[in-house]
């Protein structure tokens, strides 16, 4: 977490922390909460993390559970704004929710594929904000995919939308055809509401759609 208010981040700690607990709550009288994936309607009286969390997946046709971290960073970026911050930035198990109104900030884009991660990132300006930022990636462990890219990086109005529509993209990226397999996660992403732009990495491969912050070097 990153912010020019130091006072108001021991705050946002505090409402994610509440927001987490809620949800922990939740997802105990209702199980099934955590392992679908595919969208649910819950009671309007829901928690507010739950219904940011359905809100995002229905966006994106897949599971609640895709919008959660997402989701955490946008509560926390929330606290951050509202008392005041110029600079924002939380992130939760590497989905990205900003803001600035001064300095631009920088957030490096990650990918398995080796000659990219790393490498290049945005640069996140005043009219860029507020900005969420996810990733999903069918390479690594951490999160159940069933597409073949190494990134999907998504640009969204938020991080639980960035976060649910980076898994919906990378699912679509499937195929032996690698070229084709990026125009269709293209296009999925087009097809989502609230996104406003996605990198695909597949391969070697790149391809980018929509309205991207500025893309620059980053490292060595």
């Amino acid at each position: 977490m990153r912010s020019d208010k130091k006072e108001a981040i021991k705050e946002a700690i505090k409402e994610i922390k509440r927001h987490v607990k809620e949800l922990s709550r939740y997802i105990e009288e209702n199980p099934y909460f955590q392992y679908s994936l595919e969208p649910l309607d819950v009671d309007l009286r829901s928690p507010q993390i739950v219904l940011r969390m359905v809100e995002a997946s229905k966006a994106a046709n897949v599971g609640p559970m895709a919008a959660v971290a997402g989701a955490i960073a946008d509560f926390g970026l929330e606290i951050l704004m509202r008392m005041g911050a110029n600079i924002a930035l939380v992130e939760d198990g590497g989905e990205i929710s900003a803001y600035t109104s001064s300095d631009p900030i920088v957030i490096g884009i990650s990918t398995s594929e080796p000659t990219l991660s790393g490498k290049i990132g945005f640069l996140i300006t005043g009219s860029d904000s507020p900005i969420g930022v996810g990733t999903s990636s069918s390479k690594t462990g951490q999160t159940i995919s069933f597409g073949e890219a190494d990134s999907v990086t998504v640009i969204a109005d938020n991080a639980a939308l960035a976060d649910a529509a980076a898994t919906s993209i990378c699912n679509n990226v499937v195929g032996l055809n690698v070229e084709k397999s990026i125009s269709k996660g293209l296009e999925r992403a087009k097809s989502i509401k609230g996104v406003r732009g996605a990198i695909i990495v597949r391969d070697g491969h790149v391809g980018l759609i929509g309205k991207l912050p500025k893309i620059i070097k980053v490292g060595k």
